[in-house]
């Protein structure tokens, strides 16, 4: 198996174990599981907030450069 592959699906199953982590024992069970599966695909930034406006930066730079290139 290619090491991305294995990368990608350990990144999945994190995120779907903070999932149900979250949804069970987290501080808002009152949410749906999809909320939590969504916070989830994130998880990175839900687990360290201070990564949220690095990667809302890293998006806006590649959305500029996206339309720069055009």
């Amino acid at each position: 198996m290619k090491l991305g592959r294995i990368l990608i699906a350990g990144y999945f199953l994190i995120g779907l174990l903070y999932a149900v982590y979250a949804h069970f024992w987290g501080p808002e069970p009152f949410r749906s599981f999809a909320f939590h599966l969504g916070q989830g695909v994130l998880w990175p930034v839900a687990l360290f907030p201070s990564l949220g406006p690095v990667i809302a930066g890293i998006v806006v730079l590649i959305f500029v450069a996206v339309l720069m290139s055009s």
